[in-house]
């Protein structure tokens, strides 16, 4: 097997599935210019027998190019249960960043603006697809719950299929899926969107941990911590720029549904970029791919540093990591020395999911009761975000030059303590532009730092063969917090400006008790090596 290259398990199957995909996307295509002159306009239209083709050539598409990607059940069975044997080699942990490197990094954030893309594109397609199907904004409503839905879902099922596929074979089934629900640009009924939204969420919410994984386990260990936190922070911020550039260049002509046609060749980047995406140098060595292990070492390390382990201490962290991987299953990432590390982490993840989708959604309206008019509270908001922007550099400068878990527990400590003081504020009824003000600019910037760091963090703390599982639940639980915040929202629990600030602060709070009490140092240390510390 080439070593710039990881090839696919079934590469006939991959290639058709994915011809078949671009094919079915492109089936839709002439009933939508039909509809070029009402402005694309297919409310209510039945489908056409091209369109009816299409629809049953996607999803034929993505299971034959999901099974190219899926490896021979030989292989799946090394990575579930791994070889207690330490391996001949090690990771190259210690040489400095190079041009592979780079690569690999410039891939991964432009495939993470991608995944945000998706999801903060329904926030610009809701007005004119309201106005087409004729239906109200509650709801459309629906739409962003079904597509905050899949994203969780996807977060906890692609986190196992990148400990069970692969890291790479994870991301670009992710982008396969991305490329057909591009037909949901072209769906004449509400109830389809539906369908696409989910599938959709469940692509993007699934690369986000295994982008994080893929690049834990490639990026020497100096490097690691501020990379991971930047990459998540100008991923984030690429994908909402992307999505509103988009909106303005797009929409007014083509109508909303462009911006979900956009969907294919965004996907067809990510798939044709797959030349510059390796396959995590760990994974391979679990799934007793020694050979292939060591051609993506060496493309990486280059002559900076040996593949070969000569040492006792190299084959010494390798034997540490598979131990551990022997004692802890899935189930007991909830159990054993990590328990205590994923509940503090889930707990954050849900807090914060309530904080993002339910607190600060509701903020504007709050800041009304506060006594602010709706322009002013407007402004506020935007003036406090541009001032929270620059707080991303200080969560790196902190990740990197200080220490992650207190990092992380800090980022928590400070949204806990925000929260209360708008319950202070509400208590007291202390109307004050300046207050409410730095309060909403410490928020900003401490629930920004606490999703910047988390993930990262997750996918630093746990063994090689559950590392993307552990990622992606974690991933996933911030997304239920989300789903549940949109659910309490409904019900007006944050209208209780501060009842919803106490109630999402206690368990903030105690997250980063727990935290901090069990948490693990990860920055400076190597993965075996915080492995070896948690089997201690």
């Amino acid at each position: 097997m080439p070593s710039r290259n990881i090839s696919f398990h079934h590469p006939v199957a991959f290639w058709l599935g994915t011809a078949l995909i671009v094919a079915g996307v492109l089936a839709h295509l002439p009933m939508l210019a039909m509809a070029a002159p009402m402005h694309y306009r297919l409310a209510g239209m039945p489908m056409d027998h091209l369109m009816l083709v299409g629809m049953v050539l996607v999803p034929t598409g993505v299971l034959l190019a999901a099974y190219g990607l899926m490896p021979r059940m030989e292989q799946m069975r090394r990575t579930l249960h791994p070889d207690r044997n330490p391996l001949p080699f090690h990771a190259a942990d210690h040489v400095p960043l190079n041009r592979e490197h780079w690569k690999l990094v410039a891939v991964l954030t432009i495939a993470l603006a991608v995944d945000v893309m998706k999801p903060a594109t329904i926030g610009f397609v809701m007005p004119g697809l309201s106005a087409e199907y004729g239906i109200s904004g509650s709801t459309a409503g629906w739409l962003a719950l079904s597509a905050l839905t899949g994203t969780a879902v996807g977060s906890i099922v692609w986190g196992r299929l990148g400990d069970l596929f692969g890291r790479r074979a994870s991301i670009l089934l992710s982008a396969l899926m991305f490329m057909g629900t591009a037909i949901c640009g072209a769906m004449p009924a509400f109830g389809w969107n539906l369908v696409m939204c989910f599938m959709m969420g469940a692509a993007a919410g699934g690369m986000l941990p295994i982008a994080f994984t893929l690049m834990a386990e490639t990026i020497p260990t100096r490097h690691r911590g501020w990379l991971l936190v930047a990459l998540g922070g100008i991923g984030t911020s690429a994908g909402y720029l992307l999505a509103s550039g988009a909106a303005t260049l797009f929409e007014p002509t083509y109508s909303w549904r462009s911006l979900w046609l956009l969907n294919l060749p965004t996907g067809a980047l990510i798939v044709f970029l797959n030349r510059y995406i390796p396959e995590s140098p760990r994974f391979l060595a679990l799934a007793g791919l020694e050979d292939q292990a060591r051609a993506v070492l060496q493309r990486f390390s280059g002559s900076a540093a040996p593949v070969l382990a000569q040492s006792h201490h190299a084959s010494d962290v390798i034997r540490a990591e598979n131990d551990a991987s022997e004692r802890i299953g899935m189930r007991q990432l909830l159990r054993g020395r990590h328990a205590a590390i994923t509940w503090g982490l889930m707990v954050c993840a849900v807090a914060w999911g309530l904080a993002n989708f339910g607190f600060l959604l509701w903020l504007p309206a709050n800041l009304v009761k506060l006594g602010i008019d709706p322009q002013a509270s407007a402004a506020l908001l935007a003036r406090s975000a541009i001032l929270a922007l620059p707080g991303i550099g200080v969560v790196v400068w902190f990740y990197q030059r200080w220490s992650s878990i207190r990092t992380l527990v800090l980022f928590i400590g400070l949204t806990a303590l925000d929260l209360l003081f708008f319950f202070v504020i509400d208590l007291a009824n202390l109307r004050s532009a300046a207050l409410t003000t730095a309060g909403t600019v410490v928020l900003l910037l401490s629930i920004s730092g606490v999703i910047a760091t988390l993930i990262p963090y997750a996918a630093e703390i746990y063994p090689v063969h559950l590392r993307s599982t552990g990622a992606g639940l974690i991933a996933g639980g911030s997304k239920f917090g989300g789903i549940l915040g949109a659910l309490l929202g409904v019900f007006g629990m944050f209208e209780h400006f501060m009842l919803s600030a106490l109630l999402i602060a206690l368990p903030m709070a105690a997250a980063g008790w727990l935290l901090a009490r069990s948490g693990i140092e990860t920055r400076g240390h190597g993965l075996e090596a915080i492995q070896e510390a948690l089997s201690e």
